[in-house]
Formats: C-alpha cells, structure tokens, sequence
C-alpha cells in the first residue's frame, strides 16, 4: 500500500476495479438487509397513481439536503414556492438547490435514452449544478480541508490528463457488467473513487451523489429516483469524511462498504414510510372532497394538488382539466374546506395543500 501525503497531490490513486475483498461477512449481511429495504421500497413506490407525487417532492428534498452538505442552506418553503412559482428573483440559495435538481433530471434522462453514465455525462451533471462551464481541473493547489482547523486533510491528483485517464477508467467500471460485484457495492467503490478524484473545482459532492442514484436507476434497483443518502451523510458527516480517509490512508475498504450499505437500508426504510404517509393522506383528501364537495371532485384534481405541496392555476389549465377561471374556482373551494391555504406570492396565486406541507417537513429526515 502507497503512503500518502495529504498535502501532496494523490497522483497515484489506484485505478479500478479495486483489489481487494468486498465481501466479507459482515459486509454479505448488510447488503442482504440493504436489498430486502431497496427492493421493499420500490414495490412501495408503485402504490402512488401518480409517481410525480413522489419524484417532486423527494428530489427537491434531496436537493436542499445535498446543497446542505456544501453550506448551502435554504428553507424547504422557499424551495417549493421557487419552484412552483418559477421565480426569477430567488436567493442565490435556492437557485442552487434548484440547480442540483435539474443537474439530476439531465442525468436522469441521459440513463433512461441510452443505459449508459459517460464521462461527458458527470461533466454536463455538474456544469448545470455550478452553471459554468470550467471543465476539468486544470490548475494545481485544489486541497481539501478541514473547516475548522484549516488543516489539509487531502489533495486530490493533479494535471488534466490523469484527471482524464482516471475519470476514463472511472466511466469503464461503472459501465462494466459481468465483475460478479454487487451493484450496492460497486456503488459505493463508485463513490469513494469519483471523491477520490475530485475532477471539478467546484460541486464535486454534489455530482458524486446525483452519481449514486444514477447507478442504482442504470442497475434497474430503482424504477425513478427517489432513494437519496444526502440527509443520511448529513446526521453520519464525521464518519463520511472520517471513512474516504480511511481507505485512503488504511486501506479500510470493508468500513466505508458498510457504512453505505447501511445509508441504504436506511434511507429506504425511511422512504418507505413516508410514501405511506403520502398515500394515506392522497385517499383520506380524496375521501374528504368527495364528501363536502361531490359536484367538484375528481380523482384527477386531487392527485395535482398532491404533486407538489404548492399549486397554481395553470397546474390545472395546463392539463386541459379547466379553463382558468373553473380552476381558480375549484382551487378556492378547496381552501375553502381546509384542503389548500392561498398565498400570495409576487403578482402570483399559489395554493398550499396544508398536510401535504406538514407532513413533508415533519418526515424530512431527522
């Protein structure tokens, strides 16, 4: 094993596949737990009508928690009111977020057209998060350190060409079938590695996580995305940053492994429950505006307002559901049993579905 410098450029990073053993007991075991949770959790999913209930919702949060983990701190109702209302004046903040979010949905998209994550793909992933277009590394001194010390805990490789050969081999891992690895495993390889190589100069971490929820979509582990380890990294940061130096330094693949294995088990369990919770709301709402308002129901009306806590009226119109002035009609009759709250928000009217609200922030991870 090379020793490593943390002040010195880490040139020599081992290219992939790793050598080393990946499957120990203890390992076996908690990747076990961690497919029985995934495999529970997208069985689950299929029980909203419409998955854009829980793709609006989940992303956005998983946004906010993953510029969490960088400083970068916005509210959940600044997030939805922005991205409902499509402002142009939000906070810088916000626009991060909501930067990270379309960044996820253009990796998406490139996984779903061609069932492949190139090295162009990662590259355009992270220009849409920082919104420019600097590339690669090319000048020396990146140094990752510690925020309060200022001590250098580690310095990434450098020279734009090994950044590319190791980025290259990086591409050909993740794309590689037939290694006997588990794909929850290689994931987490995935991820040591691509942090390892810190291509960017800025939002690395950013890019790294939109990675490992690609993987697992590319792998066919998950139908959409909605199983994000940002807010597990979030309550674990200590240990995150501890075990990537673990491996670095030691070697201690079978730590940081786990410790993956266990975000996942996790993070699905408490996804799990929370699209119950989604769920039980959508059918009591249903159950309520069939009752106090038969001649304004339907099923339709009622799954849009649960797409995403705030609701507008081109929502509606734009779904050819009404014209605009039944939509804004119905909207307000909705607020008026105590389903929606209307806000105002610039010259715009938005709705807010009031439990839906509360129970997103009150689910939001611990």
């Amino acid at each position: 094993m090379i020793k490593i410098d943390p002040g010195i450029p880490y040139n020599k990073l081992p290219e992939l596949p790793a050598e080393i053993n990946l499957e120990s007991k203890s390992i076996f075991k908690q990747l076990v737990s961690a497919r029985v949770a995934l495999a529970e959790m997208k069985g689950v999913g299929a029980i909203i009508p419409k998955q854009a209930m829980l793709i609006n919702a989940l992303t956005l949060r998983e946004a906010k928690d993953s510029s969490e983990i960088e400083n970068i701190i916005t509210t959940q109702d600044e997030l939805y009111i922005a991205f409902t209302a499509q402002q142009k004046n939000t906070d810088v903040h916000t626009k991060e977020v909501l930067n990270y979010r379309e960044a996820l949905w253009y990796g998406y998209n490139q996984i779903k057209e061609r069932g492949i994550l190139t090295v162009n793909d990662i590259t355009g992933i992270q220009e849409r998060i920082v919104k420019n277009y600097a590339g690669i590394r090319k000048q020396p001194g990146t140094q990752l350190k510690n925020t309060v010390t200022g001590k250098v805990i580690y310095s990434p490789p450098e020279g734009e060409q090994l950044i590319r050969n190791l980025l290259y081999n990086l591409e050909q891992y993740i794309n590689m079938d037939g290694d006997g690895i588990d794909p929850l495993i290689k994931m987490a390889v995935i991820h040591y590695q691509f942090e390892s190589i810190h291509p960017f100069y800025d939002g690395n971490g950013r890019t790294g996580r939109i990675i490992n929820i690609l993987y697992l979509v590319m792998k066919g582990l998950l139908e959409i995305p909605i199983l994000y380890l940002s807010s597990y990294i979030i309550r674990n940061k200590k240990d995150y940053y501890r075990l990537l130096s673990g491996i670095r330094y030691n070697n201690n693949w079978e730590e940081w492994v786990w410790y993956i294995l266990y975000g996942i088990e996790e993070t699905a369990q408490q996804t799990i429950i929370l699209i119950k919770k989604i769920n039980e709301l959508l059918e009591e709402t249903i159950e309520k505006v069939k009752v106090d308002l038969p001649t304004v129901y339907s099923k339709d009306l009622v799954e849009t307002i649960f797409e995403q806590p705030y609701c507008k009226v081109a929502f509606l119109v734009n779904k050819n559901m009404y014209e605009r002035r039944t939509a804004m009609k119905y909207l307000r009759k909705l607020k008026g049993i105590g389903v929606l709250k209307e806000v105002k928000r610039g010259n715009q009217v938005l709705f807010l579905n009031i439990k839906l609200y509360h129970l997103l922030q009150r689910e939001s991870i611990k």
